[in-house]
């Protein structure tokens, strides 16, 4: 059963949502089917692909599983320092970035990931899932939400999975924006992942296992979001999210359900991809599906050298005292419990 709306617990997402399918519309899809949550609204940010393309793709997901009532609102074109320029200068003087997202403009050879062509911000490719016929809501993703915060103080969590500007900037907008939130859970940030080197996607940190993606695409944006004061931070790092794969018996399982959740996965399925940001919204939805975690300093690298954008840390307490806060990294889940999850929630019509 649903949980009646006012025990139900509210919840922004704000994701680099680039799709159809894949990661990042696949982990806001679990929120959507839960019972116990309402999402008060989707923000979107540049990083996979551009804000513009990004907000398309989550306003269509909306449509085709029929929840058009969550409003969409666009935020950041640009992090708040890096560039795609000078991320170029930057790998000239320190070699290439294996990912930079909508910066991308070549891709290597064992590349599987359906993408468009490369493609300046103010460019909506066609989408493969069909255009959407509705709109983002009016306003920035920063002022949504610092005002839903207000409207809802102590109860409303934000699940971040993409870059953190729009965080960042709702953080300088209003002092008071992280304090007022019941929390927040993110993907982001790299410790010691563990990967096959026969891997697709073990080069974004085999040489660099500290640099995340989300992280380095504005982190600046990053460490002030990890500074903000949040009363629950809770860090979903690339460590617990590399290994479970979205294979062909999951999809199968998860779609066996004739749902619109399901239709729009077996369609649309980033299979044999990470679950990076499905691992994330399932922690959110469900503690119990985590078997490891511990409380680290943490904070991100901002001077442009070499480790720019990587994950510091620190034992609890034990950083240079410069604001970095103890945060609850999660190490490893239960594959299995996640995986049911998943399926179940597919499931729900």
């Amino acid at each position: 059963m649903t949980s009646p709306a006012s025990l139900r617990r509210k919840v922004i997402i704000d994701q680099d949502s680039f799709g159809p399918g894949g990661s990042n519309l696949q982990s806001i899809l679990m929120v959507l089917q839960s019972p116990e949550i309402e999402v008060l609204g989707i923000t979107t940010v540049t990083g996979d692909g551009w804000v513009q393309e990004n907000t398309a793709h989550a306003l269509r997901l909306l449509e085709l599983v029929g929840r058009t009532d969550v409003p969409v609102v666009a935020g950041a074109t640009y992090p708040l320092l890096n560039s795609e320029e000078g991320t170029r200068r930057w790998e000239a003087m320190h070699g290439k970035l294996p990912y930079k997202g909508a910066w991308m403009d070549r891709w290597p050879d064992h590349n599987t990931m359906r993408r468009p062509a490369y493609h300046p911000a103010d460019v909506v490719p066609p989408l493969p899932e069909g255009d959407p016929d509705t709109m983002p809501a009016a306003g920035a993703a920063a002022e949504f939400l610092v005002r839903k915060v207000r409207e809802f103080p102590g109860a409303v969590t934000i699940l971040a999975l993409g870059p953190f500007t729009n965080l960042a900037l709702a953080a300088r907008l209003d002092d008071s924006f992280a304090s007022l939130a019941e929390g927040l859970v993110f993907m982001g940030g790299a410790f010691n992942p563990v990967i096959s080197t026969a891997d697709e996607f073990a080069l974004q940190f085999l040489h660099s296992p500290r640099v995340e993606f989300n992280c380095r695409f504005d982190p600046e944006a990053a460490s002030i979001m990890l500074r903000a004061g949040w009363k629950n931070l809770t860090c979903v790092p690339l460590d617990a999210t590399v290994e479970p794969r979205l294979t062909d018996e999951l999809v199968a399982r998860a779609t066996a359900a004739d749902t619109p959740a399901a239709r729009y996965l077996k369609q649309f399925a980033g299979r044999g991809f990470p679950m990076w940001d499905e691992i994330a919204a399932a922690v959110l939805l469900d503690r119990r599906i985590v078997t490891d975690a511990g409380w680290l300093a943490m904070d991100i690298a901002t001077d442009q050298g070499a480790g720019y954008g990587a994950t510091l840390s620190w034992p609890p307490g034990g950083g240079p005292g410069l604001g970095e806060p103890d945060v609850n990294v999660v190490r490893a889940i239960d594959r299995a419990r996640f995986e049911a999850m998943f399926v179940e929630l597919m499931s729900r019509g």
